[in-house]
């Protein structure tokens, strides 16, 4: 695969500063496809320079212009679609299939969305005897995780640019090659030199260095509650700004009125979408006892269907990771009824689609975020207790109701204590919302409230 040796920053690829290198894996074969440098602090550094640098010219960009370099930037990601989708394949282990209509092609429409939004947005408003104006917060460092990769990169670059900010990009170490990708297709679009930085690095070095650097005035992360309730703390420390998009155990309520094949069929796709590496994934299915058996069996032949179809989990830390919570499931009581703890190939960091049944509450698996193609399938007695079950974790990031009546399922979902709910599969809209209740995160991405995370108010009085 095709890797540059240094790191983009003020508009052209320079050396890293230190000689170490992270290395790229195919997790389907275990193979090292490239190697990328391991960036210091000291990179950080460079790329924060070169981002305040081109802060005051990006800033008093006219929206319009903001915008018009937001739709080449769209435009050539549409004309790389093929290289990108290939290249998600090779480093993350999706099939091709998915990462043409996922990982190539949401960036593309997300991309799309912030160009239409940066040309229409109100910054400035008359409210009485005030003009009311919304600046850009300033330089943004932006930190990304390996399931989604240019998604994610594009849900904080695109509405960053669009409100007048610079960026300094630090991805996943375990995905960098996309990323080294939308450098190039940030240039190739025209974004001014130093609006867009890249480092590629470790976490616990490049990433530290620039939630913790000065001037950055802002850091998006997305991640693991972990790590954001630590990002969280140094931004604390320094007043700063943080959008934080964390874990989830997201609820998949189906309430007795519903199509329970239909409802059933679609959440074990949604769990197995992604290898089960989706933070919004409906990790916890909710069937009333009196339908339950008859749930566990529909899914449990749906899962077996996934048994060939979806890739390996993104390393070798994460497949052990998921394989030792399948056998923390099998030890509470849990009962397997599709896939299980063995790994089932020889080679490749595969773990096989499970689905537990008579799972409780209070199980382990039933409370912590997995990552991985696993499935708990819970019973409820009445419509009370299915709220207090959706309702019982630390996380409130997604999830799903359905019922034969919309309004039926509407109401269910709005008493759910989570950010964004799918009613009866609703499609994913690039305009709406995302982003978690209580340790699911603090901000929005996507559409107008998306781009608001990036903008301070200012009024002035007359």
């Amino acid at each position: 695969m095709k890797a540059h040796d240094g790191m983009y920053i003020g508009g052209a690829w320079r050396p890293a500063v230190g000689t170490e290198t992270i290395e790229v894996v195919n997790p389907v074969d275990e193979q090292v496809v490239a190697q990328v440098p391991a960036g210091t602090a000291e990179d950080v550094d460079q790329a924060v320079r070169a981002a305040r640098a081109a802060f005051p010219a990006w800033a008093a960009t006219p929206p319009a212009e903001r915008a018009a370099r937001l739709a080449a930037l769209r435009d050539v990601l549409a004309a790389r679609k093929d290289e990108i989708a290939e290249t998600v394949t090779t480093e993350l282990g999706s099939p091709l299939k998915f990462s043409q209509n996922v990982h190539a092609a949401v960036p593309v429409a997300v991309a799309g969305s912030y160009a239409e939004l940066a040309a229409t947005y109100v910054f400035e408003e008359k409210t009485g005897n005030s003009t009311v104006r919304l600046e850009p917060v300033g330089v943004v460092g932006a930190i990304t995780p390996w399931n989604y990769p240019l998604h994610q990169i594009v849900a904080k670059v695109a509405p960053a640019l669009a409100a007048g900010c610079t960026v300094v990009l630090k991805p996943a170490e375990d995905t960098p090659l996309v990323a080294q990708l939308f450098a190039e297709a940030v240039h190739e679009a025209g974004v001014p030199a130093g609006v867009f930085n890249l480092v590629t690095g470790l976490g616990p070095v490049a990433g530290q260095a620039l939630a913790e650097h000065p001037e950055v005035d802002l850091v998006s992360f997305t991640g693991s509650t972990a790590v954001g309730r630590r990002i969280g703390a140094t931004a604390g420390a320094a007043i700063k700004r943080v959008a934080l998009e964390l874990g989830g155990k997201s609820a998949n309520v189906i309430l007795p009125s519903a199509d329970l094949a239909k409802a059933v069929n679609v959440g074990v796709a949604n769990v197995m979408s992604n290898s089960g590496q989706t933070c919004s994934a409906w990790t916890r299915m909710l069937v009333r006892r009196d339908r339950y058996e008859e749930a566990v069996g529909l899914a449990a032949e749906a899962a077996a269907k996934y048994g060939e179809r979806i890739g390996p989990v993104v390393n070798a830390k994460q497949q052990a990771r998921v394989r030792g919570y399948i056998e923390k499931g099998v030890a509470e009581g849990a009962r397997l009824v599709a896939g299980g703890p063995e790994a089932p190939r020889e080679r490749g960091y595969f773990v096989a689609p499970t689905v537990f049944a008579d799972v409780t509450p209070e199980m382990t698996i039933a409370q912590e975020e997995i990552f991985g193609p696993v499935l708990s399938i819970l019973a409820y007695e009445d419509e009370e207790d299915a709220l207090r079950i959706a309702n019982g974790t630390v996380y409130g990031l997604a999830g799903a109701v359905w019922a034969g009546d919309e309004d039926e399922a509407v109401a269910f979902a709005r008493r759910m204590q989570t950010g964004q709910v799918d009613i009866n599969g609703g499609r994913f809209n690039p305009l709406a919302p995302f982003g978690g209740y209580k340790q699911s995160g603090v901000g929005r991405e996507l559409g107008a409230h998306g781009l608001s995370e990036y903008l301070q108010t200012k009024s002035l009085q007359f």
